[in-house]
């Protein structure tokens, strides 16, 4: 008789030192990130539906698009409303994608798949996701290639959810290297304009140094980032042991995404801290900002990094 497939589709486990890693083939998504045995992310099982968009790679767009409607090359596109609560297109159209694993090693893998033209996206796109794990922790690139005939409109960026240590996001401490942050609407989170971060607020949003997350609620795309020489950025979030784990991203990230997961349900709210290095801010398919034109045969590529922090190393 034939194994059941897993509800998350294919399984592929990786590992490098004292890193280990599962990737689902469904949404190219990062299931499960332990070092030494201690979770990185909120994880989920195997035979499990991913809830929500819980460690997807997202694309052609991360986030919103405001309605689902925006005008692109003068046609006006309507998406289906993903996010039905607020009326918007939330996080692409990759991430229920089975996608087919290719050059598969103990320590990597490579996930291929095809967005098709579709109503709302009239765009045929090959995505190309790279999981690599070493010393270093686990690198995750995202290359699109526009195999269709006319330019397409793309973003992307990942959805984990972080985890410092034991206890909740309030436990927990936060670097944030980012000087401004876009506010938006409190009821459907709709983008209104860049403000500082010390001024926002009374500098609620200003994490730029360590400090406790405790109760503050936050849903919010960042720029400005700080950045090391080598055109890094990195948001740090850490337990009170001193434990906890780093996502750096590279320039073609000029964003990122903080959300403290607050849900209604008592398991699920406030678990992780949702750290997502975006190539675009929210609504970019309507507001232009950073977003990556792809013409016919033209590729482009984003990576972040997950490293874990080890107290007192």
């Amino acid at each position: 008789m034939a194994a059941v497939r897993p509800l998350s589709g294919a399984r592929i486990d990786l590992e490098a030192g004292d890193y280990r890693a599962s990737i689902a083939s469904i949404g190219a998504t990062l299931r499960v990130l332990q070092f030494d045995a201690r979770d990185l992310i909120v994880p989920f099982g195997v035979d499990e539906v991913r809830p929500g968009y819980r460690g997807a790679t997202l694309a052609p767009w991360p986030n919103r698009v405001v309605d689902g409607r925006y005008t692109f090359d003068d046609v006006d596109e309507q998406l289906p409303l993903t996010e039905p609560s607020r009326g918007h297109a939330l996080h692409g159209l990759a991430s229920w994608l089975d996608f087919t694993a290719v050059d598969r090693a103990v320590d990597r893998v490579g996930l291929v798949a095809v967005i098709e033209p579709q109503t709302g996206y009239p765009h045929r796109l090959e995505l190309r996701v790279d999981y690599l794990l070493d010393e270093q922790g686990l690198h995750e690139t995202v290359t699109a290639k526009n195999v269709g005939t006319a330019p397409a409109p793309y973003g992307t960026g990942p959805h984990p959810y972080l985890v410092a240590g034991p206890g909740l996001v309030d436990d927990w401490t936060l670097e944030l290297p980012a000087d401004e942050v876009l506010t938006v609407t409190a009821d459907r989170l709709i983008p209104i304009a860049l403000a500082d971060v010390a001024a926002e607020g009374d500098g609620v949003f200003d994490f730029r140094e360590t400090r406790p997350i405790a109760d503050t609620f936050i849903d919010h795309a960042f720029t400005s980032v700080h950045r090391d020489a080598d055109g890094l950025a990195t948001v740090r979030v850490t337990a009170a042991s001193g434990d906890g784990v780093a996502m750096s991203f590279g320039p073609e990230c000029a964003w990122v995404q903080v959300h403290t997961a607050d849900t209604p349900a008592p398991d699920t709210d406030r678990i992780g801290l949702a750290v997502e290095p975006m190539t675009c801010p929210p609504d970019a398919f309507n507001s232009g900002v950073d977003l990556v034109v792809l013409e016919p045969a033209q590729s482009t590529a984003a990576s972040w990094t997950l490293t874990a922090i080890t107290a007192g190393a």
